[in-house]
Protein backbone atom coordinates (compact mmCIF):
# COMPACT_ATOMS: atom_id res chain seq x y z
CA UNK A 1 0.00 0.00 0.00
CA UNK A 2 1.91 3.35 -1.20
CA UNK A 3 1.50 6.54 1.09
CA UNK A 4 -1.28 8.08 -0.93
CA UNK A 5 -3.77 5.36 -0.54
CA UNK A 6 -2.83 5.21 3.60
CA UNK A 7 -4.13 9.05 2.78
CA UNK A 8 -6.84 8.09 1.54
CA UNK A 9 -8.09 4.81 4.17
CA UNK A 10 -7.26 7.63 6.57
CA UNK A 11 -9.44 10.23 5.67
CA UNK A 12 -12.41 8.35 5.26
CA UNK A 13 -11.68 6.61 8.92
CA UNK A 14 -11.77 10.15 10.12
CA UNK A 15 -14.77 11.13 8.07
CA UNK A 16 -17.15 8.08 9.18
CA UNK A 17 -15.66 8.60 12.79
CA UNK A 18 -16.42 12.49 13.03
CA UNK A 19 -20.16 11.32 11.51
CA UNK A 20 -20.70 8.46 13.51
CA UNK A 21 -19.73 11.16 16.94
CA UNK A 22 -21.59 14.08 15.21
CA UNK A 23 -24.73 11.88 14.82
CA UNK A 24 -25.00 9.45 17.07
CA UNK A 25 -23.05 10.28 19.66
CA UNK A 26 -23.07 13.92 20.67
CA UNK A 27 -26.70 15.47 21.88
CA UNK A 28 -28.75 17.40 19.73
CA UNK A 29 -28.49 21.54 19.94
CA UNK A 30 -31.02 22.88 22.56
CA UNK A 31 -31.96 25.61 20.08
CA UNK A 32 -31.49 24.00 16.46
CA UNK A 33 -32.35 20.25 17.59
CA UNK A 34 -31.01 17.95 14.97
CA UNK A 35 -30.37 19.66 12.10
CA UNK A 36 -27.59 21.56 14.44
CA UNK A 37 -25.64 18.48 13.10
CA UNK A 38 -25.23 19.31 10.02
CA UNK A 39 -22.13 21.75 11.52
CA UNK A 40 -20.04 18.89 11.42
CA UNK A 41 -19.59 18.59 7.65
CA UNK A 42 -20.76 22.32 6.86
CA UNK A 43 -18.09 23.83 8.28
CA UNK A 44 -15.27 21.82 7.29
CA UNK A 45 -16.57 21.51 3.92
CA UNK A 46 -16.34 25.65 3.33
CA UNK A 47 -13.17 25.39 5.01
CA UNK A 48 -11.74 22.91 2.51
CA UNK A 49 -13.04 24.65 0.07
CA UNK A 50 -11.07 28.08 1.04
CA UNK A 51 -7.77 25.74 1.10
CA UNK A 52 -8.75 24.78 -2.20
CA UNK A 53 -8.55 27.94 -3.69
CA UNK A 54 -6.16 28.85 -1.79
CA UNK A 55 -3.60 26.21 -3.40
CA UNK A 56 -4.70 27.37 -6.64
CA UNK A 57 -3.35 31.09 -5.67
CA UNK A 58 -0.34 29.78 -4.34
CA UNK A 59 0.76 27.13 -7.07
CA UNK A 60 -0.77 30.46 -10.01
CA UNK A 61 1.78 32.41 -8.19
CA UNK A 62 4.60 29.50 -8.20
CA UNK A 63 3.78 28.98 -12.07
CA UNK A 64 4.13 32.81 -12.77
CA UNK A 65 7.81 32.67 -11.40
CA UNK A 66 8.97 29.54 -12.48
CA UNK A 67 7.18 28.70 -15.20
CA UNK A 68 6.83 25.05 -14.84
CA UNK A 69 3.91 23.55 -15.93
CA UNK A 70 3.30 21.27 -12.74
CA UNK A 71 2.52 23.97 -10.97
CA UNK A 72 -0.48 24.29 -13.49
CA UNK A 73 -1.55 20.94 -12.84
CA UNK A 74 -1.79 21.52 -8.84
CA UNK A 75 -3.53 24.79 -9.66
CA UNK A 76 -6.14 22.82 -11.41
CA UNK A 77 -6.64 19.96 -9.63
CA UNK A 78 -7.70 22.21 -6.62
CA UNK A 79 -9.60 24.71 -8.34
CA UNK A 80 -11.46 21.72 -9.65
CA UNK A 81 -11.83 20.31 -6.10
CA UNK A 82 -12.76 24.18 -4.51
CA UNK A 83 -16.01 23.93 -7.36
CA UNK A 84 -17.32 21.05 -5.96
CA UNK A 85 -16.74 21.83 -2.24
CA UNK A 86 -18.34 24.95 -3.05
CA UNK A 87 -21.69 24.11 -4.27
CA UNK A 88 -21.66 20.99 -1.48
CA UNK A 89 -21.03 24.10 0.85
CA UNK A 90 -24.06 25.55 -0.38
CA UNK A 91 -26.29 23.23 -0.63
CA UNK A 92 -25.74 21.77 2.77
CA UNK A 93 -26.05 25.66 3.89
CA UNK A 94 -29.71 25.62 2.06
CA UNK A 95 -30.30 22.39 4.32
CA UNK A 96 -29.05 23.98 7.41
CA UNK A 97 -31.08 27.18 6.26
CA UNK A 98 -34.64 25.83 5.52
CA UNK A 99 -35.04 24.47 9.20
CA UNK A 100 -33.56 27.55 11.13
CA UNK A 101 -34.54 30.57 8.74
CA UNK A 102 -37.61 29.08 7.13
CA UNK A 103 -36.41 30.05 3.58
CA UNK A 104 -33.86 27.95 1.59
CA UNK A 105 -32.25 30.87 -0.13
CA UNK A 106 -31.54 34.34 0.99
CA UNK A 107 -28.81 36.59 -0.30
CA UNK A 108 -27.55 36.82 2.69
CA UNK A 109 -23.77 38.05 2.40
CA UNK A 110 -22.11 35.50 3.39
CA UNK A 111 -24.35 33.30 0.95
CA UNK A 112 -23.96 35.47 -2.00
CA UNK A 113 -20.19 36.11 -2.06
CA UNK A 114 -19.71 31.84 -1.39
CA UNK A 115 -22.04 31.40 -4.23
CA UNK A 116 -19.51 34.20 -6.32
CA UNK A 117 -17.01 31.24 -6.04
CA UNK A 118 -19.03 29.49 -8.25
CA UNK A 119 -18.55 31.41 -11.56
CA UNK A 120 -15.29 32.35 -10.58
CA UNK A 121 -13.51 29.04 -10.51
CA UNK A 122 -16.04 27.46 -12.99
CA UNK A 123 -14.71 29.90 -15.67
CA UNK A 124 -10.79 29.44 -14.26
CA UNK A 125 -11.96 25.97 -15.61
CA UNK A 126 -13.70 26.72 -19.17
CA UNK A 127 -11.06 29.17 -19.99
CA UNK A 128 -8.36 26.23 -20.14
CA UNK A 129 -10.52 24.89 -22.60
CA UNK A 130 -10.21 28.05 -24.92
CA UNK A 131 -6.34 26.94 -26.36
CA UNK A 132 -4.83 23.61 -26.63
CA UNK A 133 -1.17 25.12 -26.02
CA UNK A 134 -0.20 24.12 -22.39
CA UNK A 135 1.97 27.31 -21.47
CA UNK A 136 -0.37 29.57 -23.44
CA UNK A 137 -3.12 27.56 -20.73
CA UNK A 138 -1.35 28.01 -17.91
CA UNK A 139 -0.91 31.89 -18.12
CA UNK A 140 -4.26 32.25 -18.23
CA UNK A 141 -5.12 30.21 -15.96
CA UNK A 142 -2.30 31.35 -13.43
CA UNK A 143 -3.67 35.43 -13.80
CA UNK A 144 -6.95 33.95 -13.09
CA UNK A 145 -5.85 32.47 -10.13
CA UNK A 146 -4.62 35.40 -9.08
CA UNK A 147 -7.38 37.71 -9.68
CA UNK A 148 -10.30 35.30 -8.49
CA UNK A 149 -8.69 34.54 -4.68
CA UNK A 150 -9.59 37.85 -3.81
CA UNK A 151 -13.32 36.57 -3.62
CA UNK A 152 -12.01 34.39 -0.97
CA UNK A 153 -11.08 36.52 1.97
CA UNK A 154 -14.48 38.56 1.32
CA UNK A 155 -16.35 35.19 1.99
CA UNK A 156 -14.56 35.40 5.60
CA UNK A 157 -14.57 38.83 5.82
CA UNK A 158 -18.55 39.08 5.01
CA UNK A 159 -19.67 38.89 8.50
CA UNK A 160 -18.16 41.48 9.77
CA UNK A 161 -18.38 44.06 6.99
CA UNK A 162 -22.13 43.31 6.31
CA UNK A 163 -25.39 43.02 8.04
CA UNK A 164 -25.88 38.86 7.73
CA UNK A 165 -27.63 35.98 9.15
CA UNK A 166 -24.23 34.25 10.01
CA UNK A 167 -22.46 34.28 13.07
CA UNK A 168 -18.66 35.87 12.91
CA UNK A 169 -16.47 32.59 13.30
CA UNK A 170 -16.15 30.94 16.60
CA UNK A 171 -12.89 28.89 17.28
CA UNK A 172 -13.51 25.69 18.33
CA UNK A 173 -11.30 25.90 21.61
CA UNK A 174 -14.50 28.42 22.41
CA UNK A 175 -17.44 25.57 21.73
CA UNK A 176 -18.31 22.85 24.72
CA UNK A 177 -15.12 20.60 24.60
CA UNK A 178 -16.98 17.20 23.53
CA UNK A 179 -17.95 19.35 20.33
CA UNK A 180 -15.13 21.26 19.89
CA UNK A 181 -13.08 18.30 19.97
CA UNK A 182 -15.42 16.78 17.13
CA UNK A 183 -15.56 19.88 15.18
CA UNK A 184 -11.36 19.26 15.17
CA UNK A 185 -11.72 16.17 13.95
CA UNK A 186 -13.84 17.04 11.18
CA UNK A 187 -11.41 19.88 10.14
CA UNK A 188 -8.33 17.16 10.36
CA UNK A 189 -10.90 14.67 8.25
CA UNK A 190 -11.36 17.15 5.69
CA UNK A 191 -8.45 18.68 4.99
CA UNK A 192 -6.81 15.00 4.79
CA UNK A 193 -9.43 13.68 2.53
CA UNK A 194 -8.87 17.46 0.44
CA UNK A 195 -5.09 16.33 0.22
CA UNK A 196 -6.01 13.03 -1.08
CA UNK A 197 -8.01 13.88 -3.56
CA UNK A 198 -5.92 16.71 -4.73
CA UNK A 199 -2.73 14.35 -5.31
CA UNK A 200 -4.90 11.63 -6.75
CA UNK A 201 -6.47 14.68 -9.26
CA UNK A 202 -2.60 15.63 -10.06
CA UNK A 203 -1.26 12.39 -10.89
CA UNK A 204 -4.47 11.99 -13.58
CA UNK A 205 -3.87 15.46 -14.41
CA UNK A 206 0.15 15.13 -15.14
CA UNK A 207 -0.97 11.71 -17.29
CA UNK A 208 -3.05 13.60 -19.39
CA UNK A 209 -0.58 16.22 -20.48
CA UNK A 210 2.30 13.72 -20.74
CA UNK A 211 -0.04 12.12 -23.49
CA UNK A 212 -0.72 15.57 -24.85
CA UNK A 213 2.66 16.65 -24.96
CA UNK A 214 3.37 12.81 -26.37
CA UNK A 215 6.01 11.87 -23.70
CA UNK A 216 6.62 13.26 -20.63
CA UNK A 217 10.51 14.88 -21.15
CA UNK A 218 8.84 17.46 -23.33
CA UNK A 219 10.13 21.16 -21.85
CA UNK A 220 8.29 22.67 -19.13
CA UNK A 221 7.11 19.60 -17.91
CA UNK A 222 8.88 17.75 -14.83
CA UNK A 223 6.22 14.74 -14.58
CA UNK A 224 4.74 13.35 -11.18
Amino acid sequence: MNKLTTLGWLALALIVAGSLLGLFVLPADALQGEVQRLLYVHVPMAWAMMLAFFIVFLMSILYLVQRKLKWDLLAVSAAELGVLGAVLTLILGSLWARPTWGIWWTWDPRITTTALLVPIYTGYLVVRSMTEDPDQRARWSAVIGLIGFVQVPIVYLSVFWWRSLHQPPSSPRSMASAFGLVMLLGFAAYTIAFTYLWLRRYRVAATELGLELSGPEDEGFNGV
